[in-house]
């Protein structure tokens, strides 16, 4: 899919953190869920980048951050250059038309009292300039039709639709300004097994069609390697390993990526028996109160005092440096090896 190497979005230390407060009428800060904790990434023209993680990793407020419905702590979020997180106003409208987002659950993320024409068209009343009044009910149809519905459906409502025809109308939410990206944030989680697969693929198809880039969220690692150019992996507000798709899935050196491959459903019994699961223990720790130093050392069975002191870098880990190998990608840990 991707083949221009410039760089369409960048993440540079990435922070987001929300306070805990303590106190009805003079709240007094105690601490801070750090949500998202020094994220850095490159979203480069055309590819579609994976991000996949447990639940309460920072997946989804990474998104958001993104697309600035919510505020950094601190940080930059460039596009093309140019840093959204410092816009506002106009500014920020105009970046928005370039960048759109396709939510989590077709059934809260469209109005139930708006019909079809007026989900899909509302993005022309907020940017009239896309499309002249008189035009904008043909341009309505014409994306009903490009997502693989019939646009006789135009005066219908939400409750109308099953839960993936639903999720068709978001993606024509998220087309009607012709956006350069699309951040995906679980955008099939919500849908059944087989419904999944049919809007994968016209993600795929539209991705072709309009050139997009796609930032896809999501926790189910089989569909983002189905998708996906590049994988980043985050855990507990930051990335800790990220190279590309055959890399990250068939070649992981972090920990916490090969205990996460091990729990995949593998349909060849004889392949099942032959590969080793690994089980963490304990629980993912609280982003109030993360560990010190690696934030995976309470699970992983390599840490060692090192863990304890010392913020692993995320990099190509010294032991690859200089080889010809697939494991030569970045990952956040000090004793990075391809699995055994």
């Amino acid at each position: 899919m991707a083949e221009a190497r410039e760089p369409i979005l960048q993440v540079r230390d990435l922070y987001k953190h929300f306070p805990l407060t303590q106190g009805i009428l003079f709240k007094k800060q105690i601490g801070a869920v750090k949500a998202v904790d020094g994220v850095d990434l490159d979203l480069f023209a055309g590819e579609t980048l994976g991000i996949v993680g447990e639940s309460g990793c920072g997946k989804s407020t990474m998104a958001k951050l993104l697309m600035n419905l919510e505020r950094v702590t601190s940080g930059r979020i460039l596009y093309k250059g140019e840093d959204i997180t410092k816009l506002s106003g106009r500014a920020l409208k105009a970046v928005r038309r370039n960048i759109q987002m396709v939510f989590q659950d077709p059934y809260t993320s469209l109005n139930p009292r708006m019909t079809v024409g007026d989900i899909i068209g509302e993005p022309y009343e907020i940017h009239p300039e896309v499309a002249p009044k008189g035009d904008r009910r043909k341009r309505v149809q014409d994306l009903l039709d490009v997502v693989g519905l019939n646009p006789e459906y135009i005066n219908r409502y939400p409750h109308q639709f099953s839960g993936g025809q639903r999720q068709r109308i978001g993606i024509a939410r998220g087309l009607a300004l012709r956006p350069e990206i699309i951040v995906a944030d679980e955008p099939v989680s919500a849908l059944d097994v087989s419904v999944q697969a049919q809007v994968i693929n016209l993600m795929e198809r539209l991705q072709d069609e309009f050139s997009l880039s796609y930032m896809f969220i999501a926790h189910d690692l089989s569909i983002v390697r189905h998708i996906s150019d590049r994988v980043g992996v985050m855990y507990l507000g930051r990335i800790v390993e990220i190279g590309g798709d055959e890399q990250i899935y068939e070649h992981p050196t972090h920990p916490y990526t090969q205990a996460l491959l091990s729990a995949v459903p593998v349909p060849d019994p004889t392949a099942r028996e032959h590969r080793g699961r690994i089980v963490l223990t304990g629980d993912v720790p609280s982003p109030a109160n993360p560990p010190s130093g690696c934030r995976f050392r309470t699970r992983c069975w390599k840490a060692q005092e090192r863990c304890t002191l010392e913020v692993p870098a995320l990099a190509v880990p010294a032991v690859f440096r200089g080889v010809d190998t697939p494991a030569a990608h970045d990952s956040a840990c000090h004793f990075a090896e391809e699995q055994k």
